[in-house]
């Protein structure tokens, strides 16, 4: 797998600082072997990069950005919590939640900016199980929420 940071550089993308979570939780739980990260909303230096509904204000083009720095904020929430992304054995799963109009059925596509974003980074350790799911709204008027399950290496006993 390769390095998760030096990936990142590759890339042109840096860890943004972690988005303190706006309500009583915690930005990322570890669990044993586990590390479940909070809902994630696109928020870049304090201010959401889009707002509204998917079907209504925002296009699928700019959901998909919107999917790809969530999945930036959940990284840095989940280095915050272990120390290191190589630390990282594979992300599980993703849970993405796309506010949108009743009638929007586009949701895998919006989904794909943080599921393209995680394999690009973590390689084959970053191909995960998914669900995309409309809601009518989200927190702070976002239009895409992410919430990861990432499993991390055991340390090795000596």
């Amino acid at each position: 797998m390769p390095h998760p940071e030096r990936r990142l550089k590759e890339l042109g993308l840096t860890l943004p600082e972690v988005v303190p979570p706006v309500a009583t939780y915690v930005p990322a739980v570890r669990s044993g072997d586990h590390v479940h990260v909070s809902g994630q909303v696109p928020l870049r230096e304090g201010r959401l990069i889009a707002a509204g509904r998917l079907g209504d204000t925002v296009g699928v083009e700019l959901a998909y950005d919107c999917a790809r720095q969530c999945a930036l904020n959940a990284l840095a929430a989940l280095k915050a919590e272990i120390g290191d992304l190589a630390a990282v054995a594979r992300v599980v799963k993703a849970l993405v939640f796309v506010a949108s109009t009743a009638d929007f059925t586009s949701l895998p596509q919006v989904g794909d900016g943080a599921s393209a974003l995680l394999c690009e980074i973590f390689g084959e350790a970053g191909r995960h199980a998914r669900s995309a799911v409309g809601v009518s709204a989200l927190p702070l008027n976002s239009p895409v929420e992410l919430e990861l399950l990432v499993e991390i290496r055991r340390p090795v006993s000596g």
